[in-house]
């Protein structure tokens, strides 16, 4: 049974990340949004009064249940993703595709010779232009990325500050590859980092969520799926290939 719970006193996303963690006990899933202020609460196991007594713990926050006129009223959750429900799949992921396609025919550049090709050099180039511009996309709204993060990252939800650091491990990333430095050391952090998101992507596909993936930041709505798991997974497959390769050379 799903109910949805009024909340006072939230004023950033860091207010959300802590409700959504004093509520997360009470609960078999809390998904807490700043617009509207207000908590859906899944197979909620304490009263109303046991959930005020937890956010009391943490702040100046208040809750109480809905009325099923506020509840007909009230605006979409901000975590969630609108996808018209005759979109084909082609359409709901098309910028991710076109920015994918650019960066995989731009990887060729210097990756062979007189009809070799180097998949080294094209995986290098690739993870560059794949880090350096999702991370970008994420740096045009980065407090929007961090509160759509910490919808579903294992570490985001529990710490909201890590929705702000991600972006520039990204970006950390992507130089790494583009100059050349530290490649072991680049490719194990990929591998790490990828391997890490694709649990919380995971997750949320098990639970079958319709939530907004954050791949791209927030100014692009791509709805979350088996695409991003699959991304998630594709980026740490190459940086184990590289390792891979690294070793046999």
């Amino acid at each position: 049974m799903t109910q949805t719970y009024k909340i006072t006193g939230m004023h950033c996303g860091s207010c959300v990340a802590k409700v959504t963690a004093a509520l997360k006990p009470f609960a078999d899933e809390v998904v807490v949004t700043l617009a509207p202020p207000q908590a859906v609460v899944t197979n909620a196991k304490a009263s109303v009064a046991a959930l005020q007594a937890a956010l009391s713990k943490i702040g100046t926050y208040g809750i109480e249940a809905a009325s099923p006129a506020a509840l007909d009223d009230r605006k979409p959750v901000a975590a969630s993703i609108d996808v018209p429900e005759t979109a084909s799949w082609l359409e709901a992921y098309q910028p991710l595709l076109v920015i994918i396609g650019y960066i995989a025919v731009t990887s060729l550049a210097g990756t062979g010779h007189a009809g070799s090709f180097d998949g080294q050099a094209w995986m290098t180039n690739f993870m560059a232009g794949f880090f350096l511009v999702f991370s970008a996309f994420k740096f045009l709204n980065l407090s929007g990325f961090a509160d759509a993060y910490a919808t579903y990252d294992l570490l985001a939800e529990r710490w909201h500050g890590y929705g702000f650091i991600y972006p520039f491990l990204e970006l950390a990333l992507g130089l790494g590859y583009l100059f050349g430095v530290a490649p072991t050391l680049t490719n194990i952090a990929t591998v790490l980092l990828m391997g890490f998101s694709s649990l919380g992507v995971l997750g949320a596909l098990l639970n079958k969520r319709r939530i907004e993936c954050a791949c791209l930041g927030t100014v692009l709505k791509l709805p979350m799926s088996t695409v991003t798991l699959v991304e998630d997974l594709a980026m740490a497959f190459m940086a184990v290939a590289m390792l891979a390769g690294a070793s046999h050379s």
